[in-house]
């Protein structure tokens, strides 16, 4: 076991430690000038994904794919992780968080339009969709072994290792806020995701499209109650962050560079842009053209980090609790902290909802990549079945034995080399890319109010006839 820990260890520090970050930073600000900023361009048009209605029942619409992906995206990274960064990195990493999130919108759009572009019918009136498959279709046989290592790596980081940690937050929460026992809040968590998953694609998006909003719509309308509250004090804010983010002033020991580094570090982990698991999710939608759903992608990562990562940092910074460069800060302490500063002590039990729906939306967000994994090494149904159990079992590991979650000190590292691969297979078929953005920006130039993917223009593309009919209106 030492063994294996040390070797993850050393494969988390060539990822995460030495090349992953500045990769996914030059990488996300090459496909931002590359495409033309195209998350400036199609901002506006992101937001008709919110009144978005699909006409087929029985397939995902692009709105039940965002909410979904915002329900991976948004997690206790949103809640602890910022309050770390701010700690660590002082406020300015505030202000880098926003950087890497506004270019990440890019490499998120890029990613999840190709895995669109790539996804396949799979004969239940679904879809499934993302870098393994965009790699085989995309890229070649000859790839194969790379997608499968992008499968081994997204089931081991995603589908098993994340659910515990998630499983330990709640009860945790549960615990330390309301005095349940871990044991209740495992059965329950358990008992719940079980009854999800086992209902497939359509009974998560079906949970998604309840859960998320609550969640996001409460947190949101919390935090700007404390901004409202403690209005004169916003531009000081605003300022306080500026001014750390670039060296003006110094609120911990390593000045500009620990406010980079920190909010480089926490926007790359909560918005997850470029690490390939979102697209997996963006695969499944029923669209009209792919760079439909990479707008509604990019999203995401929007609501994911200015928005709600933001509503983290404010209540942060708007109390008196903040104390730069604390040692051993537990991120979960300081936001509760803030918030019964601000709103006083019940503030803590909304905190605990808050966790509770988070996480949950994050573990079954999790569990459908690792199924979507499993159905791309294996067309058993007893491969889903098994990781069904398998991610009940290690939730109700997380919930009871938090010290367990220390057998999957491999999730890290796994998720580095998946990252790695993702990038990789953008790389390559990054051309493609840049075709269906130019069809995509052609048709609205002509007057097209809803540009339509003709697989015809595409005939050189291994692309499946079934995923994208023709259809007879372009515009409607």
């Amino acid at each position: 076991m030492e063994l294996l820990e040390r070797l993850f260890g050393v494969i988390g520090d060539l990822t995460w430690g030495w090349s992953l970050i500045p990769i996914l930073v030059i990488f996300g600000v090459f496909l931002t000038i590359a495409t033309g900023f195209v998350q400036f361009q199609f901002f506006k048009r992101m937001f008709r994904v919110l009144s978005n209605k699909q006409a087929d029942p029985n397939k995902i619409s692009a709105r039940e794919a965002l909410l979904i992906s915002v329900g991976g995206r948004v997690g206790g990274g949103n809640i602890a992780g910022v309050a770390v960064a701010i700690t660590l990195g002082g406020p300015g990493a505030v202000f880098w968080m926003w950087a890497i999130a506004i270019v990440g919108m890019a490499t998120s759009l890029v990613e999840c339009s190709v895995a669109q572009l790539y996804k396949r019918a799979d004969g239940t009136g679904s879809y499934r969709g993302g870098p393994a498959r965009s790699i085989i279709h995309g890229l070649g046989e000859d790839y194969r072994w790379l997608a499968i290592i992008y499968a081994i790596c997204l089931i081991a980081a995603f589908g098993v290792g994340f659910v515990a940690f998630q499983g330990n937050t709640v009860a945790g929460a549960a615990y330390d806020s309301l005095g349940i026992d871990r044991l209740w809040t495992g059965i329950f968590l358990t008992a719940v995701t079980g009854f999800v998953v086992f209902g497939g694609i359509h009974r998560i998006a079906k949970a998604a499209d309840i859960v998320v909003p609550i969640m996001a719509i409460g947190y949101i309308g919390m935090a700007l109650i404390i901004i409202v509250m403690n209005i004169g004090e916003v531009p000081a804010v605003f300022s306080m962050i500026i001014k750390n983010a670039f060296g003006f002033e110094e609120a911990v020991g390593g000045g500009m560079g620990a406010a980079i580094a920190q909010g480089l570090r926490r926007g790359l982990f909560s918005n997850e842009a470029g690490l390939g698991s979102a697209p997996n999710v963006a695969a499944t939608a029923e669209v009209r053209h792919p760079i439909s759903q990479g707008i509604t992608q990019a999203f995401s990562v929007f609501i994911d980090t200015i928005l709600i990562c933001s509503c983290t940092a404010f209540v942060i910074l708007l109390g008196d609790v903040y104390v730069p460069g604390a040692e051993g800060i537990d991120g979960v302490a300081l936001t509760q902290q803030s918030l019964v500063h601000h709103l006083g002590d019940w503030a803590q039990y909304f905190l605990t909802a808050a966790i509770l729906l988070f996480a949950f939306s994050s573990v079954i967000y999790n569990y459908y990549l690792g199924e979507n994994a499993i159905t791309f090494l294996t067309d058993s149904p007893m491969g889903i079945l098994g990781l069904r159990l398998l991610v009940m079992g290690v939730i109700m590991l997380g919930a009871v034995a938090p010290n367990a979650t220390a057998v999957f000190f491999f999730s890290d590292p796994m998720m580095g080399i998946l990252a790695l691969v993702n990038l990789l297979a953008i790389m390559m078929l990054f051309p493609i890319a840049r075709r269906i953005l130019q069809d995509f920006r052609k048709q609205l130039k002509a007057g097209v109010e809803r540009p339509v993917l003709n697989i015809d223009d595409f005939a050189d593309l291994d692309l499946d006839p079934e995923a994208w009919p023709k259809r007879e209106e372009k515009a409607t």
